[in-house]
């Protein structure tokens, strides 16, 4: 038997998107607006309102539905991600500078940096980040039992993509510290502030130039000795003489440290507040933790969806969801109203880690930028949650966690955690 959560209705349909306010309501409330929005014949457009402008971009259309976003997601011939993918676009001289981050661009171009990219995920690759994954969660939750520490973001939450990254890519143990710190300041940037007003992407530029640098120098040492690590591959030029130049390998470094990062991140927070809100849930998974495990990860990522939405502008006329969109619009893929459509998930608020089947957008709505890390995220949830769950002693948080208010990510700033008694 699984719990509900409980949605405020508060006349929600009538609450707008645009306005950096919407964002700061608590999350039961928006849900519940993007279930009225679902109930009507066609996406409703947004408008910024004057003096918002600025922080909230263009008009935009909400796509709400599953079936919409999905559509949109797999037509990238209609739906573009270019000029770009979050509110507001990436300034030119910032495209310049740092270069294109791959959820910006379409087709050949994106294709052959994906493809370069995706060749360097060997099995062997894999495989040794798997077992490396094991060892990493294992050391994090020794370190939490001896050192108990109060907030379990910073402890483990964050260390262990963090980790798991660095290794992969053969980032220097030296370099790390000041890594996990630019991240967090980067990812600031996406989101609202208790002001009201939105944070803009992009303007951690301190933080992109240092990430930039460390790889700059990285993939300069790389070429003269490389190593048994992603960096060596990504740089190297396979037999058809791709490789990644500097530039692209740090745009491609700074998407994987901050999407990459942060999703699993707040992935695996929402997912110990979740299961422990549900306590029938968290003991069927311990009952048979490899049986449900599976589950659980999709669930937890459908049911927090650690990814808001994204934005695509619209290259030709094209009928969706009821209206007929034309060139230059644009339009949000709302992915966390998505994941709770009553015409695809019976019963979507509740948390069920039996769910099936669960074909949530979670990791986007497929297409082209599906995204890449998904194995390495459910790689790292399953290795945690099983020395979560599986140790003697007994990991409980002791409150609700802090979520950052944002349009663009469902981020927890902390989640208070405390060393329950021993399990006998």
């Amino acid at each position: 038997m699984t719990v509900t959560d409980q949605v405020s209705d508060d006349h929600a349909a009538h609450r707008d998107l645009a306005d950096p306010a919407f964002w700061q309501l608590p999350r039961p409330e928006r849900l519940a607006a993007f279930a009225r929005l679902r109930e009507l014949e066609a996406p409703v457009l947004f408008t910024p309102r004057p003096g918002t402008a600025r922080t909230s971009g263009k008009p935009f259309y909400a796509l709400v539905r599953h079936a919409d976003v999905m559509t949109a997601s797999r037509t990238p011939k209609v739906f573009a991600s270019a000029p770009g993918a979050t509110t507001p676009e990436p300034a030119g001289w910032a495209k310049a500078l740092f270069g294109n981050s791959m959820v910006n661009m379409d087709g050949a171009e994106h294709a052959a940096l994906r493809r370069i990219i995706s060749r360097r995920f060997t099995p062997r690759l894999l495989a040794a980040t798997e077992e490396n994954i094991g060892r990493l969660a294992g050391r994090l939750v020794d370190e939490m039992i001896a050192e108990r520490p109060g907030d379990f973001m910073p402890s483990a939450a964050s260390r262990l993509p963090l980790e798991v990254i660095c290794d992969l890519m053969g980032i220097p143990a030296e370099h790390r510290p000041r890594i996990a710190a630019q991240i967090d300041h980067a990812s600031e940037q996406v989101g609202v502030e208790r002001r009201g007003r939105l944070r803009i992407p992009g303007r951690g530029t301190a933080s992109l130039a240092m990430m930039q640098l460390v790889m700059a120098r990285l993939a300069r040492e790389r070429r003269r000795r490389p190593q048994d690590d992603l960096v060596s591959a990504l740089v190297r030029a396979d037999v058809d003489g791709e490789g990644l130049s500097s530039r692209e390998l740090g745009a491609f470094f700074s998407l994987l440290l901050v999407a990459g990062v942060e999703t699993t991140r707040n992935a695996i927070a929402h997912g110990v507040s979740l299961l422990d809100r549900h306590p029938e849930q968290r003991e069927l998974l311990r009952s048979d933790f490899e049986r449900y495990i599976g589950g659980a990860v999709e669930e937890i990522v459908r049911h927090s969806t650690p990814i808001i939405q994204f934005r695509r502008t619209v290259v030709s006329e094209f009928e969706l969801g009821g209206r007929t969109f034309l060139p230059g619009e644009k339009v949000a893929l709302l992915y966390a109203s998505a994941n709770r459509d009553e015409a695809v998930f019976t019963r979507p608020d509740l948390f069920d880690i039996t769910r099936s089947p669960n074909p949530h957008l979670g990791y986007g709505g497929g297409g082209p930028h599906h995204c890449l890390g998904v194995h390495l995220a459910r790689l790292e949830m399953t290795a945690l949650f099983r020395e979560l769950l599986t140790r003697r002693t007994v990991i409980r948080r002791t409150g609700e966690p802090r979520l950052v208010d944002s349009n663009f990510d469902n981020r927890v700033g902390s989640l208070p955690l405390s060393m329950g008694p021993t399990v006998t």
